[in-house]
């Protein structure tokens, strides 16, 4: 493509970052991803950070953490990736999902306490595309009905919500950093929480289990000796080598969110006059994270009259864009169509309009600190012309 999704933004830094651990000849979990996980948390202004292998794996290990069981029921939102649902699979719980806000494509609040019965044990919204889910109400639910609550921030890394950062509002954040996140290591994921037993639960489980770490064994003494496995863990340890590079990137990460939020303000006005097209709403005490610039296509008002239809258009409109060299993609999915979930819980996806539509007409625009004025006039005139192309 001439103009990617999205770009990585390394330079020589980077570079260097990840040769260091291979000079010291320690690759496995160890002091650089210690700091990555202390610069993420002093970052964020949450209490702890624990650096994992992706976002999904750091998911998988907060829902343990927080004590969800075989049978239990999570509200996720019906239009998210997939992995948000599939944690709670993989615990034996069942995810009982909720439709969302078409302007936001966060969940809808109401539609989350609807979903709540007397099996539900949790909560998991997400903060989709680096915009804060309202996380206020959700809060007071979880409170009144003695839920726990994890924040999916794999997207919202520079989100936050009346001032205070994603992931630092439930009892645990998690985060991703996969090459199209504003930050990346490749692949990587960090959760964040103020509980003391979370953090400790979250580091032993990534561990498969263990009291002590390979790091701390080898540099304290008796270090011959392996430590106790008081649980049934799993190998979700990030590498030195991603931590290093997640060190180097978190020391530029000011300037990558605001080139991101500058080039996101861009299309805003650029794309002003292109009615078919609904921008991403920020809603009052949002600070979106623009991890992606994710709009709506909306020529007409979707209904089930004629979302197929708007649906065969949108492709078209990507295709044009295709063929000129120029990247698009849906925002995400909508889970509840997926066969797995569609099949093993009869899901209808008229039982979930919003997060159908959204499947059918999100419409993600190249985005990354490195886009240069042209490409982006490039991006909007193609746009423009794609609808009758």
């Amino acid at each position: 493509m001439t103009i990617p999704i999205t770009r990585p933004c390394f330079g020589p830094e980077e570079l260097r970052a990840v040769q260091l651990p291979l000079e010291s000849g320690w690759v496995v979990q160890g002091p650089f991803v210690r700091s990555f996980e202390e610069k993420f948390a002093a970052y964020t202004s949450a209490r702890f950070s624990i650096a994992a292998t992706s976002c999904t794996t750091a998911l998988h290990l907060a829902v343990r953490a927080v004590g969800l069981e075989p049978g239990d029921e999570v509200v996720v939102p019906a239009f998210t990736w997939i992995s948000t649902a599939n944690v709670v699979e993989y615990c034996g719980g069942r995810p009982v999902f909720c439709d969302v806000d078409l302007q936001t494509f966060n969940v809808n609040p109401a539609a989350v306490a609807d979903a709540v019965t007397d099996r539900t044990v949790g909560l998991l919204p997400v903060h989709l595309f680096g915009l804060c889910a309202e996380i206020e109400p959700l809060l007071d639910l979880a409170r009144r009905r003695s839920l726990w609550l994890v924040e999916d921030a794999a997207c919202a890394l520079g989100a936050r919500y009346r001032g205070r950062h994603a992931g630092t509002f439930g009892d645990a954040g998690c985060f991703s950093f996969h090459p199209r996140k504003s930050i990346t290591t490749g692949e990587g994921g960090m959760i964040t929480t103020d509980r003391a037993d979370v953090d400790a639960a979250a580091r032993a489980l990534r561990d498969h289990g263990t009291s002590r770490s390979d790091l701390s064994r080898h540099q304290g003494q008796g270090g011959f000796l392996l430590g106790d496995y008081e649980h049934l863990g799993y190998n979700y340890r990030m590498t030195d080598i991603q931590g290093a590079l997640g060190v180097a990137q978190m020391d530029r990460v000011a300037w990558i969110l605001a080139e991101r939020a500058r080039r996101a303000r861009l299309y805003d006005e650029m794309l002003a006059d292109v009615e078919w097209l609904c921008r991403p709403v920020v809603p009052d005490g949002h600070e979106h994270g623009y991890q992606a610039y994710v709009c709506l296509f909306r020529p007409e008002d979707p209904g089930w009259h004629n979302v197929d239809r708007l649906h065969e258009r949108r492709n078209g409109v990507m295709a044009c864009l295709e063929s000129a060299g120029i990247a698009t993609r849906q925002g995400t999915h909508a889970v509840v169509i997926q066969r797995y979930y569609a099949e093993k819980y009869g899901l209808r996806k008229e039982d979930f309009p919003n997060a159908y539509f959204a499947d059918r007409l999100s419409l993600a625009v190249p985005l990354y600190p490195q886009m240069t004025d042209a490409e982006q006039a490039e991006v909007c005139d193609r746009l423009r012309e794609a609808l009758d192309g």
